[in-house]
């Protein structure tokens, strides 16, 4: 049985909250906390519609690829916040992504079969509202990978009809690069995911998005898309070498420490990222403590306003799977470095020696 987070206040109160926390109408400190404690509601309530989501999605990945790996997460507050900040007119009530799925593929045959399987209209009873494909057209970042975006609607539990799920589906590659991005943004101290940062790291992280287009076949990122292959490969082994990018990023993945609090069936988890000191600390909660893990997350938030710390409280099968689908708390580049070195390495070759590999193949 899923647990449940009864959502304790109506659209218009989180929509106000929403403003409160943006800066968009004047409050007091007594209604700055009391719109935190609507927002955590608020976030709290998407864990049931995210859970039934994340049963349809694992019972239709079974046949299509098995080793496929599935997350869930809540938004983070400073990202929520953040996000109310960077466009004015978006209404909390009716952001799309505070309750997030994220489906991790072996390649991008698997990724368009699941994705056929949802956009049939007839497949699923939630209401489809928004569809997002940035493999055929990828972000200016580099960015790819497909979002589906639903409107909760369920006659067994309707009170939490209306919410918003998004469902991202990536590639692993498209997924390494996505969480390295996140790595070297949490030590540059910017938000290089939402574009903003320094030049040469936006610049070489949006290469490599097209490199890695090239991998796998598909379009490449706008920039970029007058460059042959093998253009982009030496473009991006001749920055990742300007740049240090392999020992810069080596140097995060080995200083850190991996503190875990581990329980057996365990289900969801409250990681804490402390990129000063370099440790990563988890601590789990059985299934029937959805509301204890939702209570420790918001008090963990409260604790580290200054931003020194990065909390988000996801769910996972198990702690390898939570490593895979979230490397970005675990600073691990591990899988991006692998596909940095081939780049590197077909940069290197001649165009006959490319050719004849090719031919091999065939």
């Amino acid at each position: 049985m899923t647990t449940k987070i009864a959502l304790n206040y109506t659209r218009k109160q989180v929509s106000r909250a929403g403003n409160i926390l943006a800066g968009r109408v004047d409050a007091s400190e007594q209604e700055m906390i009391a719109a935190y404690e609507v927002l955590q509601n608020f976030r709290g309530a998407h864990t049931y519609p995210i859970k039934t989501f994340q049963t349809t999605l694992r019972n239709r990945l079974k046949s299509i690829d098995g080793n496929a790996l599935i997350a869930q997460r809540l938004k983070r507050t400073p990202s929520i916040v953040e996000k109310l900040l960077r466009f004015p007119e978006m209404n909390l009530a009716r952001m799309q992504d505070i309750g997030g799925i994220r489906a991790i593929v072996n390649n991008l045959d698997s990724l368009y079969k699941i994705c056929e399987i949802y956009l049939d209209e007839t497949s699923l009873k939630h209401r489809l509202i928004g569809v997002k494909d940035y493999i055929k057209q990828p972000k200016p970042s580099g960015y790819r990978g497909v979002h589906l975006i639903y409107k909760y609607e369920n006659k067994v539990a309707p009170e939490y009809n209306g919410l918003q799920i998004e469902l991202q589906i990536r590639t692993r590659l498209q997924h390494a690069w996505a969480t390295s991005v996140e790595i070297v943004g949490t030590y540059l101290d910017h938000p290089l995911k939402s574009n903003q940062g320094p030049q040469d790291w936006l610049s070489f992280f949006s290469l490599v998005g097209s490199a890695f287009a090239c991998i796998e076949k598909c379009s490449p990122v706008p920039d970029f898309a007058n460059l042959t292959k093998q253009e982009v490969f030496q473009i991006v082994a001749r920055e990742s070498k300007r740049l240090s990018i392999t020992d810069k990023l080596k140097a995060f993945t080995v200083a850190t420490k991996h503190i875990i609090d581990e329980t057996s069936a365990a289900s969801y988890h409250l990681i804490v990222l402390d990129p000063n000191k370099k440790t990563v600390s988890v601590r789990s909660f059985g299934r029937r403590k959805l509301d204890e893990a939702n209570k420790a997350y918001a008090e963990m938030e409260k604790e580290i306003d200054d931003g020194s710390l990065q909390v988000v409280l996801v769910a996972a099968d198990s702690m390898i799977a939570l490593k895979q689908a979230y490397p970005n708390y675990f600073l691990d580049t591990h899988e991006f470095l692998t596909a940095l070195s081939r780049i590197e390495a077909e940069a290197q070759m001649p165009a006959s020696n490319l050719l004849s590999q090719l031919l091999r193949k065939l």
